[in-house]
């Protein structure tokens, strides 16, 4: 019985799921990402080699391997139907992919800006949320990240977890944002305090804190504009 050459088998520097992981999906070849998706070759031939093969006859030109059937590559040995159907469906959302714009990232400059992005999501609240926007250095959005569920008058924010986020999502700039249930745009002592801590940690982090906004229904406070950031 044949045994399949599957990528769990290979030696570590030829494993292209760990090549992709370790350095980027940029250094791999079109045939070690198509070999990701299919697993595994055949009998002495790695799925690497097998998508050379498939490849050269395409005159290494995926485009051209888009417009094959699936009768057509399942006549290569090591591919049936399901690898060929995963090879044409890798094919169309590359073609997908490059019909469509990229995605315009919202710009959070300004306090306003913020309110008018996150109070759809705090509006009708009847507890404080605490959220982290992550951004770039041109203030766009990286992500919305929701650091805290809590009462009705105050929530629990742990800045580590504020700085682990920025840390892993690259962000050079962050602001935050929780909602008041009670309509009042007044800042407690936990909000000043957790301002100051957010602060203080950003610039240990070289990060930069632009803005701190309490958000009601209709109406926003911000330390930045208030002059206290």
């Amino acid at each position: 019985m044949s045994e399949k050459l599957t990528i769990a088998n290979w030696a570590p520097d030829d494993k292209p799921r760990e090549k992709l992981r370790d350095k980027g999906a940029g250094t791999l070849s079109n045939a070690e990402l198509l070999a990701i998706l299919v697993g595994s070759g055949t009998t002495g031939v790695s799925a690497v080699e097998l998508m050379q093969q498939i490849l050269a006859d395409c005159n290494n030109n995926l485009n051209t391997l888009g417009k094959m059937s699936i009768r057509q590559l399942c006549n290569y040995k090591g591919v049936g139907e399901a690898k060929a159907i995963t090879i044409l469906a890798a094919c169309e959302l590359g073609k997908r992919r490059q019909m469509e714009s990229p995605e315009e990232r919202p710009d959070l400059g300004t306090a306003t800006r913020i309110y008018n992005y996150m109070h759809p999501q705090l509006q009708d609240l009847d507890v404080e949320e605490f959220w982290l926007l992550l951004m770039n250095q041109n203030y766009r959005l990286i992500k919305p990240v929701r650091i805290s569920h809590g009462g009705i008058s105050e929530v629990s924010v742990d800045i580590r977890i504020i700085m682990r986020e920025a840390v892993l999502a690259n962000a050079t700039v962050i602001a935050v944002c929780h909602n008041h249930p009670s309509g009042s745009l007044r800042t407690s002592t936990a909000d000043d305090n957790i301002t100051t801590a957010i602060s203080k940690a950003c610039g240990v982090m070289r990060i930069h804190f632009l803005d701190h906004v309490v958000i009601t229904d209709g109406a926003y406070y911000s330390y930045h504009e208030s002059g206290r950031l």
